[in-house]
């Protein structure tokens, strides 16, 4: 299954881009979650080849997924991927386009859940409406930080 979220936002793409890879700016947006870094790169900007592990409570369940950054051109688009977790496969490709606003922010995801035909059961009844949910959410946190002037790392990381 997949989806995809555009959100504007009144910022460059530069500015956007970095506070996306800010692992404490991913946490203050997930706060409804609990979601903290638990492992792996646990603040500051996340970079190509690295991975952080997440616990967060969704669905009244305590989940764990460790996720790496696959591919990484900076300040254009960024890719993030499930090495383990709760999915069967979570692959989730953000890119930052110039626009008159500022910035269209696309966040691009592919998902299946484990369990076979239980799973896609899972992604049909809940998975479905509950993810852009998510990202939705995180995606307005970060516009509410990036507009009142929430500082960005000065510095994002590049591809090799």
């Amino acid at each position: 299954m997949s989806f995809r979220v555009v959100t504007e936002l009144d910022v460059p793409p530069e500015r956007a881009f970095a506070l996306s890879l800010d692992i404490d700016a991913h946490e203050r947006s997930m706060a409804a979650s609990a979601e903290r870094a638990v492992a792996g790169t646990t603040s500051g900007t996340i970079g190509l080849g690295e991975t952080v592990t997440w616990r967060a409570r969704h669905f009244g369940v305590v989940w764990r997924m460790t996720s790496r950054i696959t591919a990484l051109e900076a300040p254009h688009a960024f890719v993030d991927e499930q090495v383990r977790g709760p999915f069967a496969r979570f692959r989730h490709e953000h890119r930052f386009e110039p626009s008159a606003r500022g910035t269209r922010m696309v966040d691009e995801i592919e998902f299946r859940a484990p369990l076979g035909p239980l799973g896609l059961l899972a992604e049909r009844v809940a998975l479905a409406r509950y993810l852009p949910h998510l990202i939705r959410a995180r995606n307005a946190s970060l516009a509410a930080e990036l507009r009142d002037g929430g500082q960005a790392p000065t510095s994002s990381p590049s591809a090799p």
